[in-house]
């Protein structure tokens, strides 16, 4: 039987579940020969300037790819600076497979340069771990490599000395793929979906699947009932669909529809997606997911847990449509969308900073969202048609997430330009990062709002009647940064001069940077709409 080296092993075990890039910063470790191997096998390694945003990339890959996210780190240090981003990944479902180096057993006794626990350090956030020093490592890693798929999805954790990397073990052929699993029992939601005579859909992650995507669109016209979605489930039903409302939050602006809803159907909804309010609605819940999650905001009349496709498409061939009126559907989204609107007023404002890179670059771009004010605006108007073409860091909420996942989209799709729209606070934790989009030549633009602020912080600060305090600081040029790293860079603070810069950033073959002057001021009347 072959031999490979672990190293080996583990990449080509990666490559054969579809995985095609692996994210870091390398120590001189492990990270050597796993680097190797990928470039043996026709991968690309990706040098980011911070672990941080190399798990970001990775999880971001996984979401837009369908396979398992890879990086590699250094020991100490480097899995220290990625546990942001595997919390991200962790709280997000991203499978990704985190690969640290380690020290190996003859040197733990005396050593204590850079020393810590690092499987105490990623146990909270991550499904598994292992340092692959048993007999039976090639399982092992197959195993790894099948818990980060399962639902929930989510991150693994491998550390791996030099000598465990380069030790040979045999090649096993991979394990047959798991038998389909069978459909819940779906009377009980049959009889529900039957008695409700206006139902409503709301849509989240777990329908990210084209597979799954296009059963939830087969059973929501069966119902022809309004569908909200969550940020990251934005495009599972394209925004032009005329059942679409708008988004699902847990705030409220979705409650003029949802309260209307004699039946609350969830699809794949995670409640990790949800923001921190009470569930304010009476109407029973179906909810229909991969798996159940606990806790939960709402104990469901009923519930359906198991494959979405086969579930939704069981569901829809005895469904009958609602007695919602389509005018009625489009009502609901025009007043939604009027009430999340950016007051005009502003020479630019964050509204028609979304609106025109959509109107500019198209339904072909995919965009990745920061953290902060901005966001409101970005998943409110950026119109979305396909799954995956809105990437957000949600269940974690963390910043410095839209220049990585938008380096990563556009990587893994270079046909599709990324944008990134970006807090400027958010863009100062991960501003190294163009260099790696430079360094690639990914095509991606950057569009900075510009606010001088942590503005989300700053309105609550307002809202409690404090002091304005240690949220506010002068502004950043950075278009002259941007420049420094070789991109190209425009600054801005006119409507014209916005057209301007995107017209010429859509002309520009690799990375783009707009720094648009924003005006924050009627940001307080979008986040009370939105999140009320």
């Amino acid at each position: 039987m072959t031999e490979r080296t672990l190293a080996e092993h583990l990449i080509t075990a990666l490559h054969r579940r579809g995985t095609r890039r692996v994210y870091g910063v390398p120590g001189g470790g492990s990270s050597l020969d796993l680097i190797a191997a990928a470039e043996d096998l026709g991968m690309t390694f990706v040098l980011t300037r911070c672990e941080n945003a190399a798990v970001m990339m990775a999880a971001t890959d996984a979401d837009i790819s369908g396979a398992p996210g890879a990086v590699l780190t250094t020991k100490g240090p480097g899995l220290a600076q990625a546990m942001n981003g595997l919390a991200h990944a962790a709280l997000d479902r991203a499978p990704v497979v985190l690969v640290t180096d380690g020290f190996s057993a003859e040197l733990a006794g005396y050593v204590t340069h850079q020393v810590f626990d690092q499987a105490a350090m990623s146990r909270p956030v991550v499904k598994g771990y292992s340092r692959l020093e048993g007999d039976g490592a090639a399982g092992e890693i197959e195993r790894l490599l099948d818990l980060a798929m399962e639902p929930r999805r989510g991150p693994v954790h491998i550390e791996l000395t030099a000598v465990a990397a380069k030790r040979r073990v045999a090649a096993t052929s991979a394990a047959a793929p798991p038998e389909a699993p069978e459909l819940p029992d779906l009377q009980e939601a049959h009889d529900l979906l039957l008695r409700a005579k206006r139902p409503v859909a709301v849509v989240g992650l777990e329908a990210r699947h084209p597979d799954d995507a296009r059963a939830v669109a087969t059973f929501v016209e069966s119902l022809a009932c309004p569908v909200l979605t969550t940020y990251k489930a934005k495009g599972v039903i394209p925004d032009g669909h005329p059942q679409r409302v708008g988004l699902f939050t847990g705030g409220a602006a979705e409650a003029p529809t949802v309260e209307r809803a004699d039946l609350i159907v969830l699809i794949g909804l995670d409640p990790v997606e949800l923001i921190l309010q009470p569930w304010r609605y009476d109407a029973p819940v179906l909810d229909i997911a991969e798996t159940r999650h606990r806790p939960h905001y709402v104990e469901p009349a009923a519930g359906c847990y198991g494959p979405l496709a086969p579930t939704l498409e069981a569901l829809a061939s005895r469904n009958r449509a609602s007695d919602w009126d389509r005018d009625e559907i489009s009502r609901l989204r025009a007043d939604m969308g009027a009430a999340i609107a950016f007051p005009q007023g502003a020479p630019v404002d964050p509204q028609v900073v979304v609106e025109r890179a959509a109107a500019v670059f198209g339904s072909g771009a995919r965009i990745a969202v920061d953290a902060g004010a901005h966001m409101l605006s970005a998943t409110g108007f950026w119109p979305a048609e396909r799954p995956n073409d809105l990437q957000i860091s949600n269940g974690l909420a963390s910043m410095a997430f839209a220049l990585p996942a938008a380096i990563a989209a556009g990587l893994a799709e270079p046909e599709r330009r990324a944008i990134a729209f970006t807090g400027d606070g958010g863009l100062k934790m991960c501003l190294g990062e163009l260099a790696t989009a430079v360094q690639y030549e990914v095509p991606v633009t950057v569009i900075v709002f510009n606010d001088g602020a942590l503005t989300m912080i700053d309105l609550k600060q307002q809202q409690r009647k404090m002091k304005t305090a240690g949220v506010r600081w002068p502004r950043t040029d950075f278009a002259a940064i941007a420049r420094g790293f070789g991109c190209a860079a425009w600054r801005v603070a006119t409507a014209e001069d916005y057209e301007a810069a995107l017209a010429a950033a859509r002309e520009t073959q690799g990375p783009a940077l707009i720094d648009v002057v924003i005006d924050p001021g009627g940001y307080a009347r979008q986040l009370s709409a939105m999140r009320g």
